[in-house]
């Protein structure tokens, strides 16, 4: 039984509250041999879908988790793929007759079983350079399992400054629920925008940068200590939390409001 039968078979007295407790503690966790266990209530108690950091798994273990994530909770991100699995996990995808989102230059899958139905929830995405798409897309993927629609702008900088104002101005009029920007070297652009709207920013400062502050501490360190409030941020990298947050917020605010 599903989480909803359990409920429902619950309230019209077909089973008793000792076997629904039995049968929900049974539902939250799936243990796949002796290797992993699938926090598999998450979506339900979250809203946020089971995430596999792929890295150091081997193949055979990707797809056991997979097939489990698709067959309790309907959808599985599979973060940080190892070059020499991706291409083998779409074709196990495809196989199975799963679904995929796949993202620019970033080794993430989105994998799923239905349509994602879009919960209303807006979330803008904006990156300072083109070595920070990648991120941006782990981010894109993670708003699009929590049913989020995404408005992307990439390559806006502050090396050419002009060109971030009509993205935002794009944002605003589109009424997007928060705003994740995602920046290397010395990671300026988080504050800049955040200093220009008055909605939540998630900033993401990235491993790009050299000499002095390399491998995105200067841009982390930038961030954290901005002047401008409403900036929150992520960890180095860390598409995949900032896409969770900015979308938890989205779909918090969707809930709210009605829209066209």
């Amino acid at each position: 039984m599903n989480l909803t039968e359990i409920l429902e078979s619950l309230k019209i007295g077909k089973i008793s509250t000792l076997k629904a407790k039995k049968l929900l503690s049974l539902y939250s966790i799936e243990k796949i041999e002796d290797f992993a266990k699938l926090d598999v209530g998450r979506k339900f108690r979250r809203g946020m879908p089971e995430v596999v950091f792929a890295e150091k798994k081997t193949i055979d273990e990707i797809k056991k988790i997979i097939q489990a994530g698709i067959h309790r909770t309907g959808s599985v991100i599979v973060s940080r793929v190892n070059k020499n699995h991706y291409d083998k996990i779409l074709s196990f995808a495809k196989k199975k007759k799963f679904k995929t989102k796949a993202g620019k230059n970033t080794t993430t899958i989105l994998v799923f079983k239905n349509t994602l139905k879009k919960s209303g929830g807006r979330v803008g995405i904006l990156t300072a350079g083109t070595s920070d798409i990648s991120v941006a897309e782990e981010a894109r993927l993670m708003c699009d399992a929590m049913n989020c629609s995404c408005i992307c702008s990439y390559d806006v900088g502050i090396a050419g400054l002009h060109r971030v104002f009509p993205q935002l101005k794009k944002m605003i009029k589109d009424e997007v629920d928060a705003i994740i920007v995602v920046a290397g070297m010395e990671g300026a652009l988080a504050s800049v925008v955040s200093s220009l709207v008055d909605i939540p920013v998630i900033g993401v400062p990235t491993s790009v940068g050299y000499g002095y502050g390399e491998k995105g501490v200067a841009a982390l360190a930038a961030m954290l200590q901005s002047c401008t409030l409403g900036l929150s941020v992520v960890n180095i990298d860390n598409g995949i939390g900032a896409g969770a947050m900015a979308a938890n917020i989205a779909n918090r605010a969707a809930g709210k409001k009605i829209r066209p």
